[in-house]
């Protein structure tokens, strides 16, 4: 499991264990601790499904809670069938008894969709950057911003430690990457592309230099 995706599970797992419902936290320790478990194992099967899921993509996230056996899906979609599907898979795992889908998904705009195209070329092209991502040839050539159905109906397939969330011109920056000076680079590389109103990094750290 990549550091990202270690990361994401961990931040689920322990917002799951937040959302407890009251009847839970008043059981008897050991009956908690079993419970606490039965959460786990649902958090990481709920996990699972997001992270396969082949609609979800570097330019989509996706997150979610739980409060007993019921999951709260919450996040950006960059497409209608990744909200649907997620939905639906989340559904049918063992011990899931209701889905509350708080997925939003992002508007359909050609602008946004060349603004995505561009922002990954723009990120993901830059050496010190390529690493964060197993798709390093989908941007060569610039083949990304001719794909036929635009960049949003078709992705970059492949791991993307950064995912890239826009919305009417607004670009948010997520993910995990290995120090500060690598965000900062991502964060910059964004500002650059024309057309961006502004850009939020919110970029995780994974080493922070030591006080």
């Amino acid at each position: 499991m990549s550091y990202l995706a270690a990361r994401r599970w961990s931040a689920y797992a322990v917002l799951g264990l937040v959302l407890l419902t009251p009847l839970a936290a008043q059981r008897q320790e050991g009956d908690l601790d079993t419970r606490q478990q039965i959460q786990l194992k649902l958090a990481r099967e709920v996990y699972k499904q997001i992270v396969t899921n082949t609609n979800y993509g570097v330019f989509d996230d996706i997150h979610f809670g739980l409060k007993g056996d019921t999951i709260i899906l919450r996040g950006q979609a960059s497409r209608p069938i990744l909200k649907s599907t997620i939905e639906n898979t989340v559904k049918k795992i063992e011990g899931v008894s209701k889905v509350e889908n708080e997925i939003a998904v992002l508007p359909l705009s050609p602008n946004d969709d060349r603004l995505r195209a561009v922002v990954y070329a723009t990120i993901y092209s830059f050496p010190s950057l390529q690493k964060y991502t197993a798709n390093r040839a989908g941007f060569m050539g610039n083949t990304v911003a001719r794909r036929a159905g635009g960049i949003t109906n078709d992705p970059p397939i492949g791991y993307h430690a950064i995912h890239i969330i826009v919305q009417n011109g607004n670009v948010r920056l997520v993910g995990v990457v290995d120090n500060e000076a690598d965000s900062n680079v991502a964060e910059i590389r964004a500002n650059t592309v024309s057309g961006v109103f502004s850009v939020d990094n919110d970029l995780q750290v994974a080493k922070p230099p030591q006080k």
